[in-house]
C-alpha cells in the first residue's frame, strides 16, 4: 500500500475554523478634531485680532479672506466665509511650521496666543 502525503494535510485543515463572514459597518465621516481650536473656529476676523495681534497678512478674495498669523514656531492660516449675509467667520485653519512642515492646528494656535510682543 502506497503512503498518502495529503491524508494528514486534509485531516488538519478539517479542523481549522471556517472564515466567519462579519457584516460591515457603514462608514460614518469623522470630522476633523477641533479640540483646542474652540476659540478661533466660527470666530470673526475681530476676534482674531483681539487673540493674536495684527495679522501678518490679510488677502481678500471676494467675500471670503484669509488672515495669517505667525510666530517664532509656526505660521496659522485662518480661512473666513461668510453665511449667507452675515460677517464672514472662520470656517478653515491650516497650521505649519515656520520651515513647512506639518504642525497640530492647536498647537500652533496654542503658540500664536502665548507669543509676546507680537511675532
Amino acid at each position: 500500500m502506497k503512503p498518502y502525503p495529503l491524508i494528514p494535510a486534509l485531516l488538519l485543515s478539517a479542523c481549522a475554523a471556517a472564515p466567519s463572514r462579519q457584516a460591515s459597518a457603514p462608514r460614518i465621516p469623522v470630522p476633523l478634531p477641533v479640540a483646542g481650536l474652540e476659540g478661533v473656529m466660527g470666530q470673526n476676523a475681530a476676534a482674531l485680532v483681539r487673540q493674536f495681534g495684527t495679522p501678518d497678512a490679510d488677502v481678500r478674495e471676494g467675500t471670503a479672506r484669509k488672515l495669517q498669523f505667525a510666530s517664532a514656531i509656526c505660521v496659522l492660516d485662518a480661512y473666513l466665509y461668510p453665511a449667507g449675509n452675515g460677517e464672514p467667520k472662520v470656517t478653515w485653519l491650516d497650521a505649519r511650521e515656520r520651515d513647512g512642515s506639518q504642525i497640530d492646528r492647536a498647537s500652533c494656535v496654542a503658540a500664536l496666543t502665548r507669543r509676546t510682543g507680537g511675532k
